[in-house]
């Protein structure tokens, strides 16, 4: 088949009947892995199968039979299916390698089979997958718990690798390639118009692709996130071969100050001294295609890596004293808007150098226009400042859990805008991949003017055994609705005060920042401290943002990723009447003084001196103020020295309980209301091992 008989788009999954939606999906699956197999017969023979295209990923055959194995391993895991094909093959062509580093080596060896083998194997898995297509249950919408999402994702997943493949394909040795074989390659060639900066109004860019929406999506596409863009200037066109050739040529690759440290450590490993693709004939200059060089188109655009488009940017600031930079994810967003481009269901025709619908290469950089600008989508990726992370409500997708969070490290940067072969999801508007800083792909960027703080999303989930398993306490693995200690500890402070807004409250024991959150919906005067920077970030985080992320043990080496958003407890409208600060209970500054309540959540505990703290907490309380607090009474020697232990042990031969000791202690400036509340405290350690502990909640009273 010609490559314009094989184009097509993603699937509107939510509109239509279920026997034409059944139909489309068959001709998408059908026509998926017909370019797919097209685009290996560029291989020269079968022994290059057993090559690789870069050193650090797998050789060319794991990817013919990767893209198979993961439809029945993922319809296997999701139970559409109940019987392999082929286990060996499900196993040794189910994981990518994810390029760690620049100088990471992979040396593991592989016992490959044979290709024709991996051939046959694909035969086989087609028709298991036809099977599924025509005979399992189909409803309209499709939702992520259909066996047709599976099916989507399985083709979404194949038309990636068409992309990364080609790429690996791109890095082999010419002679091992056969040139003119996968479609048709613009023959367009000369000198590029000169780059020029298009004045972009800021506005407020709402990020995250809605539940309903009629697509497939990845996991990371999800959620909701708002971002207000301040105006900004942007190159018209992509950076152009000619363009980098001036920054190559005043010494780019050799001037360590327009490169990040990551860069410079790159650029000095790889020897490097112009881009991947580039080669030097003679005087003359080269292009390497996928699979043939020609003379250096110098219109079209350069394709490099993050680490250079950004020393390009730096030399540039330092040639013009101008603030250049690559866009931000919400800037590229904001650059679409103002283009006028519509999403992938609203075209008549690709309206850039995408979806294979124009040339299986590159071409120049003024052929397609958008509104103000050129190539906003396609032609090449658009490398972007910012590392990718989850939005706001980010889940991920059970039956492909480790899609999205593997590169949520702040090491891998998001590239919009799609290349010439990006089909598929890739072409869509929502799509968000990303690539470490050093990775090569069909990518190349423009840039930005801008005066503008950088805004770079926080992309790290913490993992931090102690803050995590507090998170997990305290926000219960999500679940808004589920009770908790720090919830119902709350529910009795509140009990204990009038219902007065102007009542001033202090956390001594701040945590993750439960507690302290609860009662802000009441009341507008709450601090909450605790001794660690590490724990009190938590809270602030939440407060700063609305959201944290979270690492939780599962099993072995598995791990939940796990998120808290405020608005799912309804506590994101009061966030702000809490003061988060990092303080020692036991050296608390004097400012810390005149409150009408003051909790100690599991704090005695924690405390060198406890029974020293206690004799002087009435001076931080008002006049008939109170005090809660909540205590399991545990002792331990490697905080609190037996001596200063305020019971738990016996004298002269008789048991002190530490409440009793307590109570002595307080005695001469409390009143006690109530000591018979007792709350259960939830300590998860991983998903198959929970502790439970057994607090006391007492109740004292200020005298005057």
């Amino acid at each position: 088949m010609q490559m314009n008989e094989l184009i097509t788009r993603t699937i509107d999954l939510r509109s239509g009947n279920a026997d034409e939606k059944r139909s489309a999906i068959r001709e998408y699956f059908l026509k998926t892995w017909t370019i797919d197999e097209l685009l290996y017969t560029q291989l020269k023979s079968d022994e290059v199968f057993y090559h690789r295209g870069d050193p650090l990923r797998h050789i060319l055959l794991f990817y013919l039979g990767h893209t198979a194995a993961f439809f029945i391993n993922k319809l296997m895991l999701a139970k559409v299916i109940k019987q392999r094909v082929n286990a060996r093959f499900e196993s040794i062509f189910a994981i990518g390698v994810d390029e760690m580093s620049w100088d990471d080596l992979d040396n593991n060896h592989y016992d490959w089979p044979p290709v024709s083998e991996v051939k046959t194997y694909r035969d086989q898995v087609k028709k298991v997958v036809l099977d599924v297509i025509d005979s399992a249950s189909l409803e309209i919408p499709i939702v992520m718990d259909s066996p047709f999402w599976i099916v989507m994702m399985g083709i979404e997943h194949e038309r990636i690798h068409l992309e990364t493949s080609s790429v690996l394909i791109r890095q082999l040795p010419l002679d091992e390639v056969v040139p003119d074989l996968f479609g048709t390659q613009c023959t367009v060639n000369g000198e590029p118009p000169k780059n020029e900066l298009v004045d972009v109004k800021g506005g407020l860019v709402n990020l995250g692709k809605p539940m309903d929406h009629p697509f497939y999506g990845w996991d990371n596409e999800y959620g909701k996130y708002s971002e207000k863009v301040d105006d900004f200037k942007v190159a018209k066109y992509l950076t152009s071969n000619r363009e980098f050739l001036e920054f190559i040529e005043d010494n780019g690759y050799e001037t360590k100050s327009y490169w990040t440290e990551e860069g410079w450590k790159w650029r000095n490993f790889k020897h490097a001294q112009m881009p991947l693709f580039w080669r030097m004939k003679g005087n003359e200059y080269q292009l390497r295609l996928v699979s043939k060089e020609i003379p250096m188109p110098w219109n079209w655009p350069v394709e490099v890596n993050y680490l250079e488009a950004k020393a390009f940017c730096n030399w540039k600031c330092d040639k013009t004293s101008r603030n250049y930079r690559l866009p931000t994810e919400a800037e590229w967003y904001r650059l679409h808007e103002v283009s006028g481009l519509k999403d992938v269901m609203d075209w008549d025709n690709a309206p850039g150098n995408i979806n294979l619908e124009h040339f299986t290469s590159p071409c120049p950089i003024d052929m397609f226009q958008h509104g103000d600008f050129y190539d906003v989508i396609g032609n090449v990726w658009q490398w972007t400042e910012s590392p990718i992370s989850g939005f706001p409500g980010f889940k991920v997708h059970s039956m492909y859990d480790d899609f999205s969070t593997p590169t949520f490290d702040g090491k891998h940067n998001l590239i919009k805008g799609g290349s010439w072969i990006s089909t598929g999801n890739e072409a869509t508007l929502h799509s968000r991949y990303a690539f470490r800083r050093h990775f090569y792909q069909h990518a190349g960027f423009r840039y930005i003017e801008s005066d503008a703080v950088l805004n770079i999303q926080n992309a790290d989930y913490e993992s931090d055994d102690e803050i995590s398993f507090s998170c997990e306490s305290n926000w219960g693995g999500g679940d808004a609705l589920k009770s908790n200690f720090q919830k119902e500890l709350a529910d009795i402070v509140r009990s204990v005060l009038n219902e007065n807004r102007d009542l001033c409250i202090l956390d001594l024991n701040a945590d993750t920042g439960r507690l302290a959150f609860e009662l802000a919906k009441h009341y507008d005067d709450v601090t909450a401290l605790d001794f660690t920077a590490r724990m009190i970030r938590i809270p602030i985080q939440l407060q700063e943002h609305g959201f944290v992320r979270y690492t939780m043990k599962d099993e072995g080496e598995l791990v939940f990723y796990r998120e808290v958003l405020l608005s799912d407890y309804g506590l994101d409208k009061t966030k702000d009447n809490v003061l988060f600060m990092q303080a020692d209970a036991m050296n608390l500054n004097p400012n810390f003084t005149n409150f009408d309540l003051i909790v100690l959540p599991l704090l005695l505990e924690e405390l060198r001196d406890p029974k020293d703290f206690l004799l002087d907490i009435h001076e931080r309380l008002k006049e008939k103020g109170f005090l809660v607090i909540a205590s399991t009474y545990e002792w331990n020697l490697s905080v609190t020295p037996r001596e200063n232990w305020p019971g738990g042990f016996k004298q002269d031969g008789e048991p002190v309980t530490s409440f009793e000791g307590i109570h002595t202690l307080l005695d001469p400036q409390f009143d006690l209301i109530s000591n018979d509340k007792e709350l259960y405290l939830t300590l998860p350690k991983s998903s198959r091992l929970t502790e439970k502990r057994k607090v006391q909640i007492s109740v004292w009273k200020r005298k005057k």
